[in-house]
């Protein structure tokens, strides 16, 4: 997870979020995405063997450490991180991923919006809320809206 160690410092201001284009599609996939995205909280983790404990808890002292000048309140940055942790895992996806994705696209910020309008930690454009949510983009700005939509929109373009 290198991405994080020497890159903090580099990243702009300005948020970034591409080219999206809405695009349309089909009532099995709208509804399939749909129910990924139904908000419920993340769980507090739960673990087979107690060396994934362990692996965990040295993850999340690692990421706290490297987060800590862009979330400098302790509980912020330990519900952010578990809540990206769970999130990126629900999806498939590598944390390191997910991590790297959010530096580069908002800086960390929870309210970026970029030039297109995407919203929130990963970028998420105003659209995926109609096509597949309550419809209610300011609801992007929640923190675990915003990376649950994120890590099912790129594991859906992935």
């Amino acid at each position: 997870m290198p991405f994080i160690a020497g890159g903090l410092g580099s990243w702009s201001d300005e948020a970034h979020a591409g080219a999206q284009l809405e695009e349309p599609l089909s009532a099995a996939v709208r509804t399939a995405l749909s129910a990924a995205v139904a908000d419920e909280a993340p769980p507090k983790p739960s673990f087979d063997q107690e060396d994934q404990r362990r692996e965990h808890e040295r993850w999340m002292q690692k990421m706290g450490a490297r987060l800590q000048r862009v979330k400098s309140e302790a509980q912020t940055r330990e519900e952010f991180l578990q809540t990206v942790w769970y999130e990126s895992r629900r999806a498939a996806l590598e944390t390191s991923l997910v991590l790297g994705l959010i530096q580069v696209e908002s800086g960390f910020r929870k309210y970026a919006i970029s030039a297109s309008g995407a919203r929130g930690y990963m970028q998420v454009m105003p659209f995926w809320v109609r096509l597949i949510g309550d419809g209610e983009p300011s609801r992007l700005f929640h923190m675990q809206t915003n990376l649950r939509f994120g890590c099912t929109i790129l594991r859906h373009y992935l």
